[in-house]
């Protein structure tokens, strides 16, 4: 039997309705915030995340799920999307279009890691990405719309974190001291830090091996090592986060993991997630449009979720089945005539708004069985008698009771509940 590939999965029934939910929460919440959506290729010229995400970072040495096309070009299935949207940004002259473009992103990602909670080797993000500003309200706005999405897909409980990882020259004096420091005490560390304390030792205070925190604890703090306009540039992001009244700590360890990003940095974890807790991360990556080759300067800043794990939050906060739609109707036509009948008038409630699942065995008590099972609201029985006298027999599934209704009435009664159910769920979301 063939199965699923390690580190993939099927999301099936009633989960993939949890999923639904959260994305269609989403796409509103971008909409409030004027982003609008991207879609990009799911590979890429590998030269692209070579060249933003950094040859020495774990991603592109370690994890991409990189290949030769037949013409001999190296291709890369996509392990993040910032890289990609910039890409198209320039490629298609985006900076010709007035204001801040405002983007965002929903689909699958692709990186070859150790399989574990929450996260796999084909995995799916929720981002956005501001291009065109360096102002520090563009930061706080892009951290408000996060802190609101979380809210809106009911999630409680999570903590911010910000830093800043300043520009580069500013990095070039704290990696130079870090380079220093880590001299003495990186035999000490796993292997991976003991190759990035000479490569680039800022990766080091982004390792995640419990066993070297006290050590990288000891290490400088970045914001010491900020210039005046990086200084200010932060100072600026905190006041517009306390005049929205946002909650957040200053980590001055959190770096984040690609080489692309500068200045403000910021993180979203969640205690129900154990270890691995964090849900998002995003942060400004001004000079990325340059790097890849774009003649006009396109500072931005943006962020990623990661919907497994968001998902997974949710889920844990409300049931599965709150968040699931429930199926409205299971029509149990008996008869072939009935079949034909009960056809046509699905098709009428389903453009009223009402979700139907039309049966096709002719046993009553076995569809009303299955009707039952499926978590119908309702079964509508429609037999040789229904059709003679054009009235149908509706039967709640949860009460019981069961009423003889006419056409009209039927579409009218569960339109009408479509609608305050539908207003419901919005105004709960």
């Amino acid at each position: 039997m063939i199965k699923a590939v390690k580190g993939t999965r099927d999301i099936l029934p009633p989960a993939s309705a949890v999923w639904n939910t959260v994305e269609e929460i989403t796409r509103r919440v971008f909409a409030l915030y004027n982003y609008q959506e991207i879609r990009t290729p799911i590979f890429e010229e590998t030269g692209l995340f070579a060249r933003s995400v950094g040859e020495d970072t774990d991603i592109v040495s370690k994890e991409m799920y990189t290949f030769e096309d037949r013409d001999g070009s190296s291709l890369t299935l996509r392990p993040e999307a910032t890289a990609s949207v910039v890409r198209a940004y320039i490629e298609h002259r985006l900076d010709q279009i007035p204001g801040v473009q405002k983007l965002y992103y929903i689909g699958p990602m692709f990186r070859r890691e150790r399989p574990q909670k929450g996260r796999y080797r084909q995995f799916y993000q929720i981002g956005a990405e501001a291009i065109g500003s360096d102002s520090p309200s563009v930061d706080a706005e892009v951290i408000e719309m996060v802190v609101h999405l979380l809210a809106e897909v009911g999630i409680h409980g999570a903590e911010l974190l910000i830093n800043s990882v300043g520009t580069r020259a500013s990095r070039a004096r704290y990696n130079e001291e870090l380079r220093r420091r880590l001299a003495d005490v990186a035999p000490k560390l796993c292997a991976d830090c003991q190759r990035r304390a000479q490569t680039n030792p800022l990766r080091v205070l982004d390792c995640k091996v419990p066993e070297d925190q006290p050590i990288i604890e000891t290490l400088p703090s970045i914001l010491d090592f900020l210039d005046e306009a990086d200084r200010t540039h932060f100072m600026r992001v905190r006041e517009f986060l306390d005049d929205r009244g946002i909650a957040y700590q200053v980590k001055p360890r959190l770096v984040r993991g690609l080489d692309y990003y500068a200045r403000t940095t910021f993180e979203i974890t969640h205690g129900a997630l154990g270890a691995q807790n964090s849900i998002l991360g995003g942060g400004r990556y001004d000079g990325l449009a340059e790097s890849l080759g774009s003649k006009v300067a396109a500072p931005g800043i943006g962020f990623s979720i990661g919907e497994d794990r968001l998902v997974m939050t949710v889920e844990q906060q409300q049931s599965a089945a709150a968040a699931a739609s429930r199926l409205d109707v299971y029509l149990a036509p008996m008869g072939e005539a009935a079949l034909k009948h009960g056809a046509v008038l699905a098709g009428e409630l389903r453009r009223a708004g009402v979700s139907v699942e039309v049966g096709t065995d002719s046993k009553l008590k076995r569809m009303l069985e299955l009707a039952n099972k499926i978590g119908a609201r309702y079964a509508l029985i429609i037999g040789d008698n229904e059709l003679v006298t054009m009235t149908y027999g509706l039967k709640d599934m949860a009460g019981g009771e069961q009423a003889t209704v006419t056409r009209q009435e039927l579409l009218q009664r569960l339109g009408r509940e479509s609608l305050d159910r539908l207003s419901r769920e919005k105004t709960n979301q």
